[in-house]
């Protein structure tokens, strides 16, 4: 029997773990792979972040010798650029370093990390939670789910599925490099091609990921990763610099497929959603690492007052929602609306030429897409 059960091992989970078992708490968490691993991320982390990780996490950020990334580079398929200072600016640190630092922190506080272990289902079985997976059913009394951007759960549930064909904003697949060449260390660079975009920045020990998200029915009609990369995204002549001249880092890219932008229910079969599972914002915001982690916070100061007895369930639903939803609703919401405007050529073509003549409007964007240190 533990106080709460996480789904999920990735920034939301682990940082949520950390947070309640801080508390004094007991906390489960499963993660299907086994540490360390990597995964489809930009893996760029808005500045927001910094202290949270380092002074609430304990993970020590200022001796990692990371990339600080001040500048932002946005290219259309015709190859126009825009370019501008970010406010807060960022680092660049990869999920397969970050995340493992934070699995041995949540060990350290006490929280049992059940790794290689799937879950197969959640359910509630009052007034306990049983987790089912292939190691046996596990109990809680509060459950979390942050199982990123689409698992087997959320295809039993039904969940944000229904139009996963048809919608403009569903059916993308997501492939990542890490990579060696000479590069800026302190740009992050968005690079545009028709039905997709390419995000490139630099993480630590002198690599850089190279991540990049297309619709599927472009790699369908390229007929290969591969080929999408060469016909494709080398219509884009810096993705076509990019791609001539990197050094690849491991043999195969990783991939992730039907990727969906649609709006997320934050609370489904009484199992409180967290990270991409919550809502998931189009990666040319380049924010979707810190809104995991601010959640998460957000989620536990919650879970701590309920398990503390000082609020009720229904209570604790109604804060997280209501705290979420004020914290990200305008950042989802300017996501669609950029991710919109950049999904045909023509339109990012067009968008990137009115960026360049009204200077203020890609620093709305970025303000609009970002928080504030938390």
């Amino acid at each position: 029997m533990y106080d709460t059960a996480i789904v999920g091992g990735g920034l939301a989970g682990l940082t949520l773990s950390i947070s309640l078992a801080k508390q004094g708490f007991e906390v489960i968490l499963f993660e299907k792979e086994t540490y360390p691993f990597h995964k489809v991320c930009g893996e760029y982390i808005s500045m927001e972040s910094w202290a949270f990780l380092e002074n609430e996490m304990g993970v020590p950020l200022s001796r990692m010798n990371l990339p600080i990334i001040k500048k932002l580079q946005i290219t259309a398929p015709n190859g126009k650029a825009v370019q501008a200072t970010l406010p807060l600016g960022g680092f660049g640190v990869s999920r397969y370093t970050l995340d493992n630092y934070l699995k041995n922190i949540a060990e350290k506080c006490g929280v049992v990390v059940m790794q290689n272990c799937k879950v197969s289902d959640v359910s509630l079985e009052y007034p306990y939670y049983a987790i089912s997976t292939a190691n046996g059913v596990y109990r809680s009394k509060v459950c979390a789910g942050a199982w990123g951007k689409r698992s087997n759960i959320d295809i039993r549930w039904k969940r944000n599925f229904t139009k996963q064909h048809t919608d403009r904003l569903n059916n993308y697949v997501g492939i990542k490099y890490h990579v060696k060449g000479l590069f800026d260390d302190d740009l992050i660079a968005l690079h545009n091609f028709k039905d997709g975009y390419c995000g490139m920045s630099k993480i630590e020990d002198d690599k850089y990921c190279v991540c990049y998200l297309t619709k599927a029915s472009n790699i369908k009609e390229a007929g290969s990763i591969k080929n999408a990369e060469q016909i494709i995204l080398a219509e884009n002549p810096h993705l076509k610099k990019i791609f001539e001249t990197m050094e690849v880092l491991y043999a195969e890219p990783l991939s992730i497929s039907q990727i969906s932008f649609s709006k997320k229910e934050l609370f489904k079969n009484n199992v409180f959603m967290l990270g991409d599972a919550a809502g998931l914002i189009t990666p040319l915001c380049g924010n979707g690492m810190s809104m995991a982690m601010h959640g998460s916070k957000i989620l536990a100061t919650h879970i701590t007052a309920y398990l503390r007895k000082q609020i009720s369930f229904a209570k604790l639903i109604q804060l997280y929602e209501r705290d979420w939803k004020k914290q990200f609703g305008i950042r989802l919401q300017v996501g669609k609306l950029v991710q919109y405007f950049f999904g045909k050529k023509e339109s990012t073509n067009l968008f990137i030429k009115i960026m360049s003549k009204m200077g203020w409007l890609k620093y709305a964007l970025i303000k609009l897409s970002h928080g504030k240190k938390f």
